[in-house]
């Protein structure tokens, strides 16, 4: 019995860099995308869940594997197998992107508190930004990692609310294995938009980058041999995070369409403008449980992805610029990386304070994302498949032909688009 409790305490120490990610995948701004689904079309988009899981675990095994191998970010490495022009471009509309994007989750976060206990929101975006940037910034990432890996729990809300509600189970399996397609352009338009939730290019960017943290540890820790025979398990460790990671991502986000669809669709509240507005419309429809389980996994979603959205651009940034960076170090010693960070959280929170319509924010950072994930994919795909670069770990031809196929199939990112559409 205590081998069995140590294997499985091992396994869940493999587990982080892409737990995290794929958890920080499901942010205020996704959960808005999946309530506006179920909220709109019930039951019906259930299998977009299972048909993105297995593309999101290849581009991101891709991402880690770029990490884990080269012991450099993914920047530093799209440095070497493309102009720096065009990096430049990627970069920095990465940065827009994860700016606009934190000032919508922060704005999310405040107001979600402030349903639950009253008072000021703007205060609570105030202390939700502040209190993030604090914390990435004074705490070192060895104990920040396990916050973050902490915060993945929170995801569990959303299947505890699913089941706090009256839901007819047999329709949703039918909706969901045997689905029902439509060219309605409504339809259309929210297929896109899923397709591109599910996947962000602030997301191939911190895991890895967590995977050159990982390393660096592990280097620094371990004699030689045991660093080496370490360094033989990561494909096995980078798979069953990855997986794991990617997984949990989409089930959570299944779950969320399930919930709305059974509870907001139900009884006809058919449009969702932003995470909030689906908790506080649960507190009506579905009682206190559902929109307390609902609300609390908007801020603590929102406590993981804001760290990940501004910590993945100042890797970016420092990676393409030549800086010293890393979440481990002191602020003193890798003052550009910490100032990247603290710019992009400020700029977030500054977003989140003003008037501005959060809904056209995740626009507008889709529109970002959009303009990125196409030739960002295009160029890892270049760098996982460059010898040179990858040595003896340059990856398989079916890893290859999977990521090429996400590429193709993810067309443009459109988070928010469909919101956008209903609201002109």
């Amino acid at each position: 019995m205590a081998s069995k409790r140590w294997s499985a305490q091992a396994l869940f120490r493999m587990l982080e860099p892409g737990l995290v990610t794929g958890a920080a995948d499901d942010d205020p701004s996704g959960i808005a995308t999946y309530s506006q689904g179920g909220a709109q079309f019930g039951y019906s988009l259930g299998w977009t869940m299972f048909l993105t899981t297995p593309f999101m675990i290849a581009i991101q095994m891709v991402s880690a594997r770029i990490g884990a191998v080269t012991g450099q970010g993914l920047a530093a490495n799209l440095g070497k197998a493309m102009p720096t022009t065009p990096l430049y471009g990627i970069v920095g509309l990465l940065l827009m992107a994860n700016m606009l994007n934190i000032a919508a989750d922060i704005a999310a976060m405040g107001e979600a508190l402030r349903l639950v206990i009253g008072g000021p929101g703007l205060a609570y975006v105030t202390a939700f930004g502040i209190g993030c940037l604090v914390a990435e910034i004074f705490i070192p990432y060895r104990r920040y990692a396990r916050y973050l890996k902490g915060l993945t729990l929170v995801l569990f809300v959303y299947v505890a609310a699913a089941f706090s509600v009256r839901i007819p189970w047999g329709e949703v399996f039918e909706a969901t294995f045997l689905p029902r397609l439509s060219l309605d352009r409504d339809f259309t338009l929210m297929l896109v938009a899923i397709f591109g939730t599910t996947i962000s290019p602030y997301m191939f960017f911190w895991q890895a980058s967590l995977e050159v943290e990982d390393r660096r540890l592990r280097s620094r820790s371990a004699a030689p041999s045991v660093a080496k025979r370490l360094a033989q398990r990561d494909s096995f460790r980078i798979g069953l995070d990855t997986t794991t990671g990617m997984l949990l991502s989409n089930v959570i986000g299944f779950f969320i369409i399930v919930t709305t669809a059974a509870t907001l669709r139900a009884h006809g509240k058919t449009h969702i403008g932003t995470a909030a507005e689906a908790a506080e419309a649960l507190r009506l429809l579905a009682g206190p449980l559902t929109f307390l389980l609902f609300s609390a996994g908007i801020i603590g979603t929102g406590l993981l992805a804001v760290p990940v959205l501004a910590g993945s651009a100042a890797y970016a940034v420092a990676e393409t610029a030549g800086w010293e960076g890393s979440l481990e170090m002191p602020a003193r010693n890798a003052p550009g990386f910490y100032l990247i960070v603290a710019a992009t959280m400020i700029a977030g929170l500054t977003g989140a304070l003003t008037p501005l319509d959060p809904i056209r924010m995740l626009f507008w950072s889709a529109v970002f994302n959009g303009i990125v994930a196409v030739p960002l994919m295009i160029a890892m795909m270049f760098v996982v498949t460059n010898r040179k670069i990858m040595g003896k770990f340059t990856a398989s031809p079916a890893l290859t032909i999977v990521g090429f196929m996400r590429r193709s199939a993810h067309g443009r990112r459109c988070r928010v688009d469909v919101f956008d559409q209903h609201r002109s």
